[in-house]
């Protein structure tokens, strides 16, 4: 990872340049000065407390990573790459990482085979997670201080076809609670954590299904689908939360859009994945 050090900074030191104009914590700057050649100007290893000049280029030498996972060849798509992020599809019914009888068909092991066939080594860092038949974007870092600077910058929109319908946009404001008798559904219910779900109607299917955008103020598990089962219109084909299966395969909730800034540049990228729930209907009719 480099930075070029612009006039307005001449002189400031290296390690108040990572920590107060780049958001680097203290415990990564700790490893990156314990690696060797962690930190070098026109190829000289220099100190946290070393002054940088105007037009300097700052290299940072990040620890090698040691991936664990098993690559596999799997159906996933790259929507966009760069030296520091990436951004993969993630097809419904793949978990993301390995769970339980999920060892070898996650997205991780999908990330890992592609890394492997790029030469390269660089351990799986998903900023976001969906569920398993959630699919979308998944957005991954790939080094210890993009991971950190995109968990803060990155903002997600959803999409999902409910049941009945919606009309005009709303918020949910209502605590989310883990179901009694169960592990990981969630419900509305006091003592519940706050949550908070906007949304718009984009289209309705008569008063059968209504597609809706959706973008979360908080991040609980389960939150769009249980606020959207909470008010009476559950997600299609989310039997879990009182939707049905006869028509579609799986929940209806696709993360469409993502923005998030460069760790280097802090330029605003935004990435993109369409779907059409109707084309996974039973027997695609």
């Amino acid at each position: 990872m480099q930075f070029t050090i612009p006039p307005e900074l001449n002189g400031i030191t290296v390690k108040t340049f990572l920590r107060r104009r780049c958001g680097m914590s203290a415990r990564m700057l700790s490893r990156l000065k314990q690696t060797e050649n962690g930190m070098t100007v026109r190829g000289e290893t220099i100190k946290s407390i070393d002054k940088l000049s105007s037009g300097d280029i700052l290299v940072l030498n990040f620890p090698e990573d040691k991936p664990y996972i098993e690559p596999v060849d799997l159906d996933v798509k790259v929507a966009y790459e760069d030296d520091n992020a990436v951004v993969y599809i993630k097809p419904p019914h793949m978990p993301v990482h390995p769970v339980g009888e999920h060892q070898s068909n996650t997205l991780a092991n999908a990330a890992a085979f592609i890394s492997m066939q790029r030469g390269e080594n660089i351990l799986f860092r998903p900023v976001n997670r969906l569920d398993k038949d959630t699919s979308g974007l998944v957005l991954a870092a790939k080094n210890a201080f993009a991971a950190d600077h995109l968990s803060s910058h990155c903002q997600k929109t959803y999409i999902a076809l409910c049941e009945g319908k919606l009309t005009g946009s709303g918020t949910i404001d209502a605590p989310l609670r883990v179901k009694p008798g169960h592990s990981i559904q969630r419900e509305i219910g006091e003592g519940g954590a706050r949550a908070v779900t906007h949304y718009a109607v984009l289209e309705n299917y008569g008063e059968q299904y209504s597609l809706l955008e959706l973008h979360l103020e908080t991040g609980r598990t389960h939150q769009i689908r249980a606020h959207m089962s909470g008010i009476g219109h559950p997600l299609a084909g989310d039997d879990m939360y009182g939707g049905s299966r006869e028509v579609f395969p799986r929940q209806c909730l696709h993360c469409r859009k993502m923005v998030f800034l460069c760790p280097v540049t802090h330029r605003e990228i935004e990435v993109i994945s369409d779907i059409d729930f109707f084309d996974e209907r039973e027997g695609g009719q």
